[in-house]
């Protein structure tokens, strides 16, 4: 096994408020490989983009991150100051936002942001960075690239301003991006073709992708493996293919049964009764309980970490060993 790229230790983050200490993201541990595309799925609130800005320091005060670690090649990155994150934040993390007209100025053109971005982080002259900066428009697909350069957003469709995200993204030749939600604002057809772009991006620049979606059709078309999130912690952890084919944590597979396929020949869809727990009233034990077709009184009182389930984890009593010893 080579060293992750990435390791995420019992991160935590954390929101001080009037009526207390709400936690958003509680123990969340995980490994993303050099090359490898690690999806983070799950309903709005689960926790999803929190991490990821947790990640690169993006957190909006006044959240925290209140414990755990953020580790880059072995190197601790959470701890440093301001400045010594924002060297690292574009060089050799990037990051791709759900809508790409936060990520770009309006007022200025698409070449002078990935100029000023490029000469940043390499020492380029101008002339260097507009050459690398045309490189990178035609490698995310932008046609005509050598005009288009000095073109400014609002000339841009939606999913050709987020080939321009993903240039900027891959200015510094990152060794991760974090992309929340890259594909959520676009229709069908561009989603695809987002998909195949970050699939052949990752493939040739061996970037590593966290992918955070709520979309599970992009995690089966994309990702390496996937953690599903549920209010602030990993249900279920594990090779894609499993995760989506054999899921184990029974929100996971309530997540599966809820999605229609041309081949189903269920009646009816799965339905999750209830809705996500708000953060003031998690509930005890497994926060999932209140929800869950299998529930028993262990789930009520007392909190599963993630648990062997064939070939993947999952935070579920019903693999504790002993409960499998009784099965």
């Amino acid at each position: 096994m080579t060293e992750p790229l990435l390791s995420i230790r019992e991160l935590r983050v954390e929101f001080p408020t009037r009526r207390g200490i709400l936690t958003a993201v509680d123990g969340v541990s995980f490994d993303i490989a050099p090359g490898e595309v690690l999806g983070v799925v799950g309903e709005s609130g689960a926790g999803k983009s929190l991490t990821g800005a947790a990640i690169i320091g993006l957190l909006d005060p006044p959240g925290r991150i209140a414990g755990g670690e953020v580790l880059l090649k072995g190197q601790r990155i959470d701890n440093l100051p301001p400045e010594g994150l924002r060297r690292i934040r574009g060089k050799r993390i990037g990051m791709v936002f759900q809508d790409p007209l936060t990520s770009l100025n309006p007022l200025f053109r698409i070449g002078e942001q990935l100029i000023e971005t490029i000469q940043l982080h390499t020492g380029m002259n101008a002339a260097q960075a507009r050459d690398r900066a045309i490189a990178l428009l035609v490698d995310v697909g932008i046609p005509a690239a050598e005009r288009r350069i000095d073109a400014y957003p609002y000339q841009f469709s939606g999913g050709m301003r987020q080939r321009v995200v993903l240039a900027l993204a891959l200015a510094a030749d990152p060794e991760l991006i974090i992309a929340d939600e890259p594909t959520t604002a676009l229709d069908v057809s561009v989603q695809a073709q987002i998909i195949a772009l970050m699939k052949r991006l990752c493939r040739e620049h061996n970037v590593a992708i966290m992918l955070i979606t709520h979309d599970m059709g992009v995690i089966a078309e994309t990702a390496d493996r996937v953690a599903v999130m549920y209010a602030g912690r990993i249900a279920e952890i594990g090779p894609v293919r499993d995760v989506i084919g054999r899921a184990h944590h029974p929100y996971t597979q309530g997540l599966m049964g809820s999605i229609p396929t041309l081949t189903a020949t269920a009646e009816r869809l799965t339905q999750i009764p209830g809705s996500m727990p708000r953060l003031t009233d998690i509930p005890t034990g497994c926060a999932f309980n209140p929800r869950c077709p299998h529930v028993f009184d262990r789930c009520r009182v007392e909190r599963p970490e993630l648990l062997p389930a064939e070939r993947t984890l999952a935070a579920c009593w019903l693999y504790a060993a002993d409960r499998r010893a009784t099965a």
